[in-house]
């Protein structure tokens, strides 16, 4: 695949990009490619987050399930769509969180959480791609074993990050994260289906922001 990442995660990744279950992964979506599928996010940006946040940098994680499935929505970042791209229904639920919770008036014009990433917010899917009009379609194929493995050595190496688990499938990535040196954030998903029955009120952004400040680290500028 022709990937683009930080140096610091080729370094921190190094023995999972040589294990089995990696390579299996990208041959599958190689082959996939191949038969004629069409794939997303584009090859580049598969591994987006991971180019945007360098290893070293990371604050906050913020984790989604698997890749926008409709043209040009995806580019790797969990939640979030490219400029020029009109926000899906959960982002604009995490925009009006954002306003209740911060005061903050975004523009519902830009989806764009790029300005987040820059900042230490890993925007982290579960699985990293996924067919054209097919959600979850790439789910089972290894990149679960993958992003796991993501947040173990996150939990492990770092310390005082912000885990932010949005709904049942996130929250069931609880038991790899060291609660004795980090925060963990729940709530129901911010889709439309399910946002009002406890993701309105969470108040995520605020308390990640004093999370942070109390351990003497800069908080994030939520504004996109």
């Amino acid at each position: 695949m022709d990937v683009k990442i930080h140096p610091s995660w080729k370094k921190v990744l190094k023995e999972e990009f040589n294990r089995e279950y990696f390579l299996q992964v990208t041959n599958f979506v190689r082959m996939e490619k191949m038969s004629g599928k069409i794939i997303y996010p584009p090859g580049p940006l598969i591994f987006n987050a991971f180019n945007q946040t360098p290893f070293n940098e990371v604050k906050v994680v913020i984790l989604g399930q698997d890749p926008y499935h409709g043209k040009d929505q995806a580019h790797g970042l969990s939640f979030s769509v490219p400029q020029g791209v009109k926000p899906p229904p959960s982002l604009v639920n995490i925009f009006k969180e954002l306003s209740s919770d911060i005061g903050l008036k975004i523009s519902s014009q830009s989806g764009d959480l790029t300005p987040w990433a820059k900042q230490g917010v890993l925007l982290l899917n579960a699985a990293l791609t996924v067919r054209e009009g097919e959600p979850f379609s790439h789910a089972n194929y290894g990149w679960a074993e993958f992003t796991d493995n993501v947040i173990r050595i996150l939990s492990e190496k770092k310390e005082n990050l912000v885990f932010i688990l949005w709904g049942n499938f996130a929250r069931q990535k609880q038991t790899l994260i060291d609660e004795t040196k980090h925060l963990v954030l729940f709530s129901a998903h911010p889709s439309p289906f399910s946002a009002d029955k406890g993701f309105f009120g969470c108040k995520h952004f605020s308390k990640t922001n004093t999370w942070l400040v109390q351990h003497n680290i800069a908080p994030i500028n939520w504004m996109v």
